[in-house]
């Protein structure tokens, strides 16, 4: 459809820009994201059994890496569901990281940083809504619910026809006991 063609590239312009400004100058975004980078290698840390990189910088390019990717292929259509989720799952720390506005008392800064953040969510819904995009297709659930219907009905007709046959070997079976009885 025409309309998916021309909104993916635009949802996604956002994220490739700022990926490749970020990858270029990751510096300028270590500050906010050094919170939210400490917050998320200590959960992990508890959760994996592997060790987790405290890098700050290193985080901020694999995020910015990921916004690049992620984001060209949902502006070519490739992959464009897991692409919008991966580039959604993405965007919670960035925002979390680079909109804090919640901890500015200038209003001036605390209306910018509102106004990035409230931005970031609308992004959000929008690529929830891409990611759950069956472009009119049935989804992967409607997939599974439809395949494991069939086999449910299958393997009951399979075990009718089983018990059919197990029922008539019976028959003949007490019929072959009472002809050698007699």
């Amino acid at each position: 459809m025409l309309v998916r063609r021309i909104a993916r590239p635009m949802l996604a312009a956002t994220f490739i820009y700022g990926g490749v400004d970020t990858l270029r100058n990751p510096q300028s975004r270590v500050p906010g994201a050094a919170p939210v980078v400490e917050q998320i290698t200590e959960i992990a840390e508890k959760q994996l059994p592997v060790e987790v990189s405290h890098d700050v910088e290193q985080w901020v390019k694999i995020n910015a890496g990921v916004h690049v990717g992620a984001g060209t292929l949902l502006a070519l259509g490739k992959f464009p569901r897991f692409s919008a989720l991966a580039l959604a799952t993405s965007l919670v720390p960035t925002t979390l990281a680079g909109h804090r506005f919640w901890e500015h008392t200038d209003p001036k800064e605390r209306f910018g940083q509102t106004s990035n953040f409230l931005k970031n969510v609308g992004m959000f819904g929008g690529l929830l809504i891409a990611a759950v995009d069956t472009e009119g297709k049935p989804s992967v659930g409607w997939w599974a619910k439809r395949t494991a219907g069939a086999a449910a009905a299958a393997a009951e007709a399979s075990y009718e026809k089983a018990s059919k046959k197990a029922a008539k070997a019976q028959k003949r079976a007490a019929k072959q006991t009472k002809k050698l009885k007699h």
